[in-house]
């Protein structure tokens, strides 16, 4: 049989997303992704104008934004693969964050230009952003060590999940 068949009467079954630790830790991934995506949409169209480098700087910005939300998707799809690049965007992200939220607090001063949100509510959702990435990337580490990928063959439609939460073959629980 040639590899990535199954043989006929069988499906293809992956039990570790079965799990609640797996599920839960897909939707914090998710949920994280989303957030951290709006918040950067947030700050990059408020500030978009004082914006180091012009514009170029703004569109990294949504570019960011776009890039988590596809992050989202394909991890809402059990793409484990893309679990250790969300890791290495959000260190980027903390450093980023890090860096730039001291220049708006910094700008709290008269004769600067005023964004659409007040300045050092930008540098306090910058400052809120860091926390945020730290979870993910914590999250993110967690989701790629559950093993989301692995694949078992069994009957179609014996729907056992081999001692996990299965009721008995009889219909009585056995005394622990």
């Amino acid at each position: 049989m040639a590899v990535g068949e199954i043989r006929p009467g069988y499906e293809l079954w992956r039990p570790n997303r079965e799990r609640s630790e797996s599920v839960t830790t897909k939707f914090i991934v998710v949920f994280l992704l989303v957030v951290s995506a709006a918040l950067i949409a947030l700050i990059a169209l408020t500030g978009f104008p004082l914006l180091d480098g012009g514009s170029s700087m703004g569109i990294i910005c949504f570019i960011f934004a776009i890039v988590y939300l596809a992050f989202a998707y394909f991890i809402a799809r059990w793409s484990r693969g893309v679990l250790p690049v969300v890791g290495a965007f959000a260190v980027l992200l903390i450093i980023f964050c890090v860096v730039g939220a001291d220049s708006w607090f910094a700008r709290d001063k008269a004769g600067f230009d005023e964004a659409l949100l007040p300045s050092p509510l930008i540098g306090t959702l910058l400052v809120l952003l860091i926390p945020i990435q730290v979870l993910l990337l914590v999250a993110a580490t967690i989701g790629f060590s559950q093993e989301w990928h692995v694949e078992e063959e069994r009957p179609i439609g014996s729907g056992e999940d081999y001692g996990a939460g299965a009721p008995p073959e009889n219909g009585i629980a056995s005394p622990a």
